[in-house]
């Protein structure tokens, strides 16, 4: 790239420094407080689960329910890793989540580029048609979207469930509205004097400037997908090519449902989110940080 292209890249990427830059902002006594009262509440579901995956069914069913963890753990764990075939789940549920996550990410940027920066025609109608869909329930595609898959055969498989999920409504929105802000338009005028193609463009301009929004919109888009329920139930079988959703619904199963085994499911389907998000975290927090600080 030029020295002009490099010198607004540098201009942009120091616009949020000012005098206060590096001044730090200490929380009191009660702003610890209300974060240790609000991270009670939100480990609190995570903990019980562990807690009643620790028991058995029949203390479960007792009044006052426990609150402290018994010695049913890795057994209840053995139990639902063996009937909910749970190693194939967590496998297919990482391919699904991880290719709808990246399908979004990159759709929705390019076409959240195209809506911000790029001129033409009806483009306004356009925009306006997406973010129309929104406001469409799912449920109302689902018998048409159900006999497309079947007419081409791929019921029980992984591809009906990424391909019809692989761009939203919401990702194009949100990455239009983070690039009218953070890509100045400049920066595109100056690549296309110095000669740069549009792919040139996208690959040294828009991904580098839309990376903090990326990230976010990753994150929100694979966690969605690893939890989703209603379109891999419709999609999958137990049997075939299941998610962990999906393998989840054949636990417990009897007269009377083991409510320990089912919750220990649910802790095996949990972790890997958990693990993930330790592992990324940082790099996560850093991104939403970087994206909310203004010139």
């Amino acid at each position: 790239m030029s020295a002009v292209v490099k010198s607004l890249a540098d201009r942009g990427r120091s616009a949020g420094r000012g005098p206060r830059a590096g001044r730090q902002l200490h929380g009191g006594r009660w702003t610890y407080a209300v974060l240790i009262v609000f991270t009670a509440v939100s480990l609190f579901p995570l903990v019980w689960t562990a807690i009643a995956a620790s028991r058995n069914n029949t203390r479960l069913a007792q009044t006052p329910p426990p609150f402290w963890f018994g010695s049913n753990l890795f057994k209840n764990l053995e139990i639902a890793w063996t009937d909910a075939n749970m190693g194939t789940a967590l496998l297919n549920t990482t391919v699904v989540a991880g290719s709808i996550a990246a399908g979004t990410v990159l759709f929705s940027t390019l076409a959240g580029f195209a809506f911000a920066k790029l001129r033409f025609r009806f483009k306004n109608l356009l925009m306006l048609l997406v973010i129309g869909t929104m406001m469409v329930p799912p449920q109302l595609g689902v018998v048409p979207l159900y006999m497309l898959i079947a007419e081409l055969r791929w019921t029980d498989h992984l591809q009906a469930v990424i391909l019809p999920t692989l761009v939203s409504a919401f990702g194009v929105f949100f990455m239009r509205q983070y690039l009218l802000q953070a890509l100045p338009s400049e920066l595109i005028e100056a690549a296309r004097v110095d000669g740069a193609n549009s792919l040139r463009v996208v690959w040294h301009i828009v991904f580098p400037a839309a990376r903090p929004a990326m990230a976010v919109l990753a994150m929100l888009t694979f966690v969605q997908a690893w939890n989703d329920f209603f379109w891999p139930i419709i999609a999958l079988t137990q049997n075939g090519s299941p998610t962990v959703q999906v393998a989840l619904t054949g636990l417990g199963r009897g007269y009377i449902p083991d409510q320990s085994v089912i919750m220990a499911g649910a802790l095996l389907g949990t972790l890997p989110l958990l693990v993930a998000f330790v592992i990324f975290g940082k790099q996560i927090v850093g991104g939403i940080m970087q994206g909310a600080v203004k010139g």
